[in-house]
């Protein structure tokens, strides 16, 4: 898995645990939901990680806590 594919990943289950929606994260977040449905978006390679650190930021969740997850572990090397 690409880490752009596990935190689209991470993000989804968060969202999923919590009962909220992806526009409910943008809410909270600060960001627009385009910002966010884009970072879902399986066409798009490359997710920044100012909008990872809003849309955790949004969820009360520390970085360190976010990225410590299963969906983390044993990533593809992204250098081809």
């Amino acid at each position: 898995m690409s880490i752009k594919d596990a935190t689209v990943e991470r993000f989804k289950n968060i969202c999923k645990q919590r009962h909220i929606t992806f526009n409910e994260l943008a809410n909270l977040s600060g960001v627009t939901p385009s910002t966010v449905y884009s970072m879902i978006d399986p066409r798009r390679r490359d997710v920044s990680l100012l909008t990872v650190k809003k849309l955790t930021d949004g969820l009360d969740m520390e970085l360190k806590d976010f990225f410590n997850s299963v969906e983390f572990r044993n990533l593809d090397q992204e250098i081809f």
